[in-house]
């Protein structure tokens, strides 16, 4: 019988990455990442300051877990325990920056309420609904990656 879990000790490679957890969940990490890094960039950027933070923590996440996701799909951690804390590591630091920049994008969003954009207001609704589906995305591989990391 197959088992959807990597087995106790052992990284994914190759297309084990897509039917594994929690590295299945790369993929919908990088498709809510780059919704919300697409629709901030079609806003208008007022104020800098908060939306400029939300894009850097798109762009670096998107950016970052795709390479994160061809190592270990090419087989570059070797099954060291190393690249299972680094998993971890890298997931939890993900998951914080996305929630600080999802807040931040909600508290901006909410002072456009009563604004003269209304497109740009839906725009940034929908990019705070996929910001905080991709924080919980990170969260949940983050406590999946401990786990598996404990397991190694």
């Amino acid at each position: 019988m197959a088992s959807n879990t990597a087995t106790m000790g052992n990284l994914p490679s190759g297309v084990g990455i897509c039917t594994t957890i929690p590295d299945i969940l790369y993929l919908p990490e990088l498709i809510f990442g780059g919704l919300v890094w697409i629709l901030v960039a079609c806003t208008l950027v007022v104020p800098a300051n908060p939306q400029g933070w939300v894009m850097f923590v798109s762009v670096f996440c998107f950016v970052m877990t795709f390479i994160w996701m061809v190592v270990f799909a090419c087989g570059g951690h070797h099954n060291k325990g190393s690249w299972a804390a680094a998993d971890f590591v890298y997931h939890g630091i993900a998951a914080f920056f996305y929630l600080s920049a999802s807040v931040a994008l909600a508290r901006v969003t909410l002072e456009m309420k009563d604004g003269t954009n209304f497109q740009n207001y839906q725009l940034d609704i929908s990019a705070v609904v996929f910001s905080y589906v991709a924080t919980l995305l990170y969260f949940i591989h983050t406590i999946l990656s401990a786990i598996r990391w404990k397991s190694f």
